[in-house]
C-alpha cells in the first residue's frame, strides 16, 4: 500500500515537478497539492484525502509555512510535517521545527537523498540531514568523547532553539562569546551535527530542550 503524501508550495512548476518525482519512487501517492496554507486548509476541510506526510514550503503568500505547520500540527497531530527550504535562515527553519516539523529539506536536495529522507521519516518519524552528512573526522572525535551534557550546555541548547544570536546568548548566560563558541563546538561533536539547525533538531528529538 502506497503512503499518501501532500505538497504545499506556491511555485507551481516546483510543485508539479516534485509531485512527479515522488510518484517515480513508486511507494508514494500524491493525494493533495496546494499553493499556500489557506488553500490547503480549505481542501482538507472540504474532505480532501489526509496525507501521512506533508511537505511544506517555508515562504508562501496568504499563509506561510510556519502558520501552516502550526495549524496542521494542532489539527492533524499524527501527520508527519516536513519543511522545504531554499536559502532561509537557521532561525526560520528552527521555527518550522518548533511549529511541528520533523525534518527540513533543501529544495536542491538530490532525489536519492530525498527518497532516503522520506523513508526515514515514514519509518522513524524524524530525519536530520546533519546526522547523515557528518564528516568522518568529527564522527571519530565524537565517538571518543563521552556523551555527557552539562547543565550549562543544556541551558545553551535551550537558548540555541530560540531566535537569540550567539552574542545575545553569551550576554544572557553571563559568559564570553568564546565560551559560547566552545559549548557550540562541543555539542556539535556530541550530537553529531554540523549546524545550529541540526543541533536544535537533535536537542528536540532527544528531549534535551522544552519547546516554548
Amino acid at each position: 500500500m502506497k503512503t499518501p503524501i501532500g505538497i504545499v508550495d506556491d511555485h507551481q512548476l516546483f510543485l508539479k515537478s516534485l509531485g512527479l518525482m515522488l510518484k517515480s519512487f513508486a511507494i508514494y501517492d500524491v493525494v493533495l497539492e496546494a499553493l499556500h496554507g489557506k488553500e490547503l486548509q480549505q481542501k482538507l476541510e472540504q474532505g480532501a484525502p489526509t496525507p501521512a506526510i506533508m511537505l511544506i514550503d517555508v515562504n508562501m503568500p496568504v499563509m506561510n509555512g510556519i502558520e501552516t505547520a502550526r495549524w496542521l500540527s494542532k489539527k492533524y497531530p499524527k501527520m508527519k510535517l516536513v519543511a522545504l527550504s531554499m536559502n532561509d535562515s537557521d532561525m526560520v527553519i528552527i521555527d518550522m521545527i518548533k511549529a511541528g516539523c520533523c525534518a527540513y529539506l533543501l529544495k536542491e536536495t538530490h532525489p536519492d537523498e530525498l527518497e532516503k529522507a522520506l523513508q526515514e521519516i515514514n519509518t522513524n518519524g524524524f530525519y536530520n540531514a546533519d546526522s547523515s552528512n557528518i564528516n568522518f573526522r568529527r564522527l571519530l572525535q565524537s565517538e571518543q568523547d563521552a556523551v555527557v551534557i552539562t547543565e550549562k550546555e543544556k541551558l545553551f541548547l535551550q537558548h540555541a532553539c530560540s531566535d537569540l544570536t550567539y552574542k545575545e546568548i553569551a550576554a544572557l548566560m553571563c559568559l564570553s562569546e568564546r565560551t559560547i563558541d566552545g559549548y557550540r563546538e562541543s555539542l556539535f561533536g556530541k550530537l553529531k551535527v554540523q549546524s545550529r539547525v541540526g543541533l536544535a533538531m537533535e536537542a528536540i528529538k532527544k528531549g534535551l530542550v522544552t519547546l516554548q
